[in-house]
This record gives structure tokens, C-alpha cells and sequence, in this order.
């Protein structure tokens, strides 16, 4: 990058280069961590099983969103985009691992889902989107970069869509507040939030239901663990 800052995403950018050594950055040099994190698909990870979240299953049979578009955020192995695409969405999907997209469409046999590998910020994502599911992305996002967040959501999620998402509770990730982080240097493995901040951040949005995930025993069909919070907002007409 030029080292003459004249725009908000320079800005960004080089905010992000605080965060170099952490082994959890978010950013494009992070993709060779979750590589390796998703290179052993033996390791006892609940949520590498093929099950989607079960707040995304409880959406669905209330009627609380109905078949569209639908774009998620960090899809890691694709369970939550090949459960929407089961339940009649065309669906986007898109991850920074490589070895995480080609898991996906091993377990896309039919090819319903079009699969993205690299920054969400950054790819080539085309709205509008009637619903954008983000299970686990919005929790790794350094503090600052909330702001390309809610600019992605502008682009892209459709009038009236919604937003639904499942992120850190205090007992998953770090309480620090944001400035901590910065000089630290660190995300501490994941921030964790609480419903009034999440409510502040997304107060464009109307709350449809915000809620802890339920814990589901290892034989469900569904993915749920109480350490996290499950959101569904709902976008302005």
C-alpha cells in the first residue's frame, strides 16, 4: 500500500497490519491458518459435522425467512449453505480457506451452491440479498473492521431482507474492550459480545429474535452450542 493515506479503506488497511502476528487474523495472510485448522477433518470439531445451526433450522420452521438469495459469511465446509440450499435458496457461499471451499464442494455433490474462496470485503458478490447468514465471521473481524461490515450489508442485502448470525458470547471470546485489542495486537481467539452492543451496532436493523443457541447433544441432527449468541434483524424496506 502507498504510504500516503487518502481513503477510508487505506485507513482500514492499515489497521489491519496491527494485527500481523496474531495467528487468528481475519485478514488474507490468515487463510493459511484456517487452512490448517480445517486440514484434519478427523479432529472432534462439533461444527466440521455436515449440521446446520439450529437457530438457522428454527428460522426456517417458523417461517421466519422464506427462500431467496442467500449469501454466508464464512461458510467454512459449507454445512450451513447446503442446508439453505436444501430448503429451496440459491445460494452464495464464501470463505478465505481454500482448504475449506474444496470440503465444501466435496459435500456439494449436485453443485447447488456457488462456492467464493477468499475476502468477503473484497469478492465478487452481486446482491441483492433477500438473507445473509454469518456463523462464526462476524466474532474474528477486528474492531475496526465492523465498518466494512455494515458497508458490505448496504451493498448487498436486498430492502426488508435479513441478517442472521451466530457470534461470541462472553464465555466463547474475549470481553476486552475495543481499544484492548489494539494494543495488544491481538484478537485474543474472538470477541465476544453482548446483546445491547450487538443491538448498537445493527441498530439500523429491526430485531426479529435475539437469543442464546441452544445446546443440542451430539446425536442431533443440528449444530447448538450455549456459548453463543444467535441474531435475526431484519433490514429497512
Amino acid at each position: 500500500m502507498d504510504r500516503n493515506i487518502r481513503t477510508v479503506e487505506d485507513v482500514l488497511k492499515l489497521m489491519d497490519q496491527l494485527f500481523a502476528p496474531d495467528a487468528d487474523r481475519w485478514t488474507t495472510g490468515g487463510a493459511d491458518w484456517w487452512d490448517r485448522f480445517y486440514a484434519d477433518r478427523a479432529k472432534p470439531v462439533p461444527f466440521f459435522a455436515a449440521k446446520p445451526d439450529e437457530n438457522l433450522v428454527s428460522y426456517l420452521d417458523r417461517g421466519l425467512i422464506a427462500p431467496g438469495r442467500a449469501l454466508d459469511l464464512g461458510c467454512g465446509p459449507g454445512r450451513n449453505a447446503l442446508h439453505l440450499a436444501s430448503a429451496g435458496f440459491t445460494v452464495d457461499a464464501v470463505d478465505l480457506s481454500p482448504t475449506a471451499i474444496a470440503w465444501a464442494k466435496e459435500r456439494d455433490a449436485r453443485g447447488e451452491v456457488r462456492f467464493h474462496c477468499g475476502d468477503a470485503f473484497e469478492a465478487d458478490l452481486t446482491g441483492p440479498y433477500d438473507l445473509v447468514y454469518d456463523s462464526g465471521c462476524f466474532h474474528h473481524l477486528p474492531p475496526h473492521r465492523r465498518v466494512s461490515y455494515l458497508a458490505l450489508l448496504d451493498r448487498v442485502l436486498a430492502p426488508g431482507g435479513h441478517l442472521a448470525m451466530v457470534c461470541f458470547a462472553r464465555e466463547g471470546g474475549s470481553e476486552l474492550p475495543d481499544a484492548d485489542f489494539y494494543r495488544h495486537s491481538r484478537l485474543e481467539g474472538g470477541l465476544a459480545y453482548t446483546p445491547e452492543s450487538l443491538r448498537r451496532i445493527f441498530d439500523q436493523f429491526t430485531e426479529v429474535e435475539l437469543r442464546r443457541m441452544r445446546d443440542e447433544p451430539p446425536e442431533s441432527p443440528r449444530f447448538g452450542e450455549p456459548f453463543l449468541w444467535t441474531a435475526l434483524f431484519q433490514a429497512p424496506e
